[in-house]
């Protein structure tokens, strides 16, 4: 067994929040919005995906793999000043009901994804979209360097 392969034998949540971000990063992609899994923000939270789209657009998807994980989570509205569009991502299991309104919703598996409820969008400023796509560009960069 490798060290994945332990990880999630320990912890089940681990296998099934890495599906659901597989499946909502490959939907953001048919969309045409490049996404990367654990984006440090500026104020230092760590998004699950951070997609930047055709346009300049900055989406956040959080990815919640239970209703106990989503309850613990108190972050989530600090992205808000940080993207243009917010989804939670879930599977078809989680009761949708308890998630917030002003939020998009996905719905996700390991291979592939819908949007269930589209996200408001919430414009962010030009200097802080600028300073965002420059420090996903190069966050982007830093990580094909050092998988070569």
């Amino acid at each position: 067994m490798g060290p994945t392969s332990l990880a999630s034998a320990a912890n089940p949540a681990i296998d099934d929040a890495h599906a659901l971000m597989r499946g909502a990063a490959r939907l953001l992609f048919d969309l045409g919005v490049n996404a990367i899994p654990e984006f440090t923000l500026p104020c230092g939270r760590r998004a699950d995906l951070a997609g930047l789209g055709p346009k300049g657009e900055i989406l956040i998807v959080e990815v919640k793999s239970g209703i106990a994980d989503f309850r613990a989570d108190r972050k989530w509205p600090d992205y808000f000043d940080w993207c243009d569009r917010f989804f939670f991502a879930v599977s078809d299991r989680f009761p949708h009901e308890v998630l917030p309104g002003q939020t998009g919703l996905i719905v996700a598996d390991a291979f592939g994804a819908g949007i269930v409820r589209e996200s408001p969008v919430q414009p962010l400023a030009p200097a802080r979209r600028k300073a965002l796509t420059l420090r996903f560009g190069r966050h982007a960069a830093e990580r094909l360097m050092r998988s070569l």
